[in-house]
């Protein structure tokens, strides 16, 4: 497998993770015997310094040649006086409009090892893997007319959907719940909402496609209930934009810390990849910071760009091996726990790489009997 990957490590903590994600992936392909390769870009605040601009032209243009993107993080404070257009998050919202994602994928998994971490019981968490699926290019966000009338006070923004822009979304949903446990909930508000009552008839309509996979509706305001009280119904969650933002957030006290929590978005030009959380630049160089969400990303990339399930599944179990055996950065450490080890986050690379290696020694030792 030849794969070529860009790498835009960014702000703050963005290339402290990064690093640890490239070297798992490149641990893969030695491993594996595949060929990946990496050309880095600028973006963010990084990129203003050197070039001027949130997203470089070249950055752009190497993202585009290649097979996935891997993003650090991006933001920096020191750049808040610059307008909105000229700031850090406006290279990642160019990058992720030029790829062209549509479909958001955010994993919301409980580690048994971190069930202590979570504000939700033991009791409740304990095995739930939910995977969001949401729409990233239509909905509330971008639907138009928007303005903000600030002699009369008045503002608007429109929510809009075609349903064109529903049925590609939900496809992917139902493609991803084919190869999980085969359900889908699709979210709404479909008792108020036009464009909800457009989304819902064709999220069903689509279901016809895929018998084996079970469809259920969920209403926006009970489904936030839902994912507090009784995580476990769910498999794959589809969601619009708006919705989607709010519940995956929701969600992600169900694994205890957001640098425990990988992305990517899919179906464009090129897949995008990047941890959920931010550069934080308060810890940046420190060695505080948790390289699982970006490994855990690098998995998607194994997984969604590279075609190579049984690796993800590797890198995942590794992270699961290294967390069961007590190591903690300082996101996810709970005092001075009996069994617990404080690590670094070279630290915890390595002991991830460690724990990868080994596994695919093992495999590959048995496929050689």
């Amino acid at each position: 497998m030849r794969l070529k990957i860009a790498v835009l490590a960014g702000d703050g903590i963005g290339p402290e993770v990064t690093h640890q994600a490239t070297n798992i992936l490149c641990a893969v392909a030695e491993l594996g015997g595949h060929e990946f390769t990496f050309v880095e870009g600028l973006i963010g605040g990084i990129a203003i310094t050197e070039t001027g601009s949130p997203l470089p032209t070249a950055t752009l243009d190497a993202a585009l040649e290649c097979d996935a993107v891997l993003l650090g993080a991006v933001g920096d404070n020191k750049f808040n006086a610059l307008p909105p257009d000229k700031r850090p998050e406006a290279g990642l919202l160019q990058i992720r409009q030029a790829l062209g994602g549509f479909a958001n994928l955010r994993p919301s998994i409980a580690y048994t090892a971190l069930s202590e971490s979570s504000p939700l019981r033991p009791e409740v968490t304990k095995d739930v893997d939910i995977l969001f699926v949401r729409e990233l290019l239509g909905g509330l966000y971008f639907g138009a007319p928007r303005w903000w009338d600030r002699e009369s006070n008045e503002a608007i923004n429109t929510m809009r959907y075609t349903r064109d822009e529903v049925v590609r979304v939900a496809r992917v949903a139902f493609e991803l719940a084919s190869n999980r446990r085969q359900k889908v909930t699709s979210v709404d508000k479909a008792n108020v909402l036009e464009v909800s009552q457009l989304w819902r008839a064709t999220v069903t309509e689509v279901a016809k496609e895929y018998p084996s996979v079970t469809l259920e509706h969920q209403l926006v305001d009970s489904m936030a209930m839902h994912i507090m009280n009784i995580p476990r119904n769910f498999d794959v969650v589809l969601t619009e934009n708006l919705f989607g933002d709010i519940l995956s957030d929701e969600a992600g006290v169900i694994t205890g810390s957001l640098g425990m929590l990988p992305s990517a978005t899919i179906g464009g030009a090129v897949n995008l990849y990047e941890p959920v959380h931010g550069s934080a630049p308060d810890i940046a160089g420190t060695g505080k910071a948790n390289p699982l969400g970006a490994i855990l990303t690098a998995a998607m990339v194994l997984r969604h760009s590279a075609n190579l399930e049984q690796d993800a599944r590797a890198v995942e179990a590794a992270v699961n091996k290294v967390l069961d055996a007590g190591y903690r950065t300082a996101d996810i450490a709970r005092g001075q726990q009996p069994g617990q080890t404080p690590v670094s986050t070279q630290e915890m690379g390595k002991l991830v790489h460690q724990a990868l290696a080994e596994s695919i020694d093992r495999r590959q030792a048995m496929h050689a009997v």
